[in-house]
């Protein structure tokens, strides 16, 4: 007998990570339709986490949504608003496992709208949002 004792130690499991699905939302009439995953699922949350107002609403959790609406009309400089829009946009996706990089931004003024649009990087591929803030 050894000095070391003889121990099996079991074989590794991989687990595959589960398929993030949702249901489908209609924005423009608030109707929820099939589930969706992959691609589609991603840009839904991009578009989600965007338009929800972080902290506003107890369904969602801390990490979720973006404080960009609360800039928009106080006497912030534009300069300073491109700069934390690109900051909070970011922050707002970068959390969930499915983002890679969040880049390439373009802020346009137009009256009392704010167009952005930017690439993202996921795991499913490349996607491009534009939208109006």
């Amino acid at each position: 007998m050894g000095l070391t004792p003889d121990i099996g130690f079991p074989d590794v499991i991989v687990q595959k990570k589960p398929v993030l699905r949702t249901y489908s939302l209609d924005l423009e009439t608030g109707e929820i339709g099939r589930q969706i995953d992959g691609l589609e699922a991603v840009k839904q949350f991009i578009h989600k986490a965007i338009q929800t107002i972080r902290y506003a609403y107890p369904i969602y959790s801390n990490d979720y949504g973006c404080e960009v609406q609360l800039m928009l009309g106080k006497a912030y400089s534009q300069g300073f608003i491109q700069v934390e829009m690109i900051r909070m946009i970011t922050e707002a996706l970068i959390y969930d496992e499915r983002i890679n990089r969040v880049y390439e931004f373009e802020i346009e003024w137009e009256n009392d709208e704010v167009k952005v649009s930017f690439l993202v990087d996921s795991t499913l591929g490349m996607i491009r949002y534009e939208g109006v803030l």
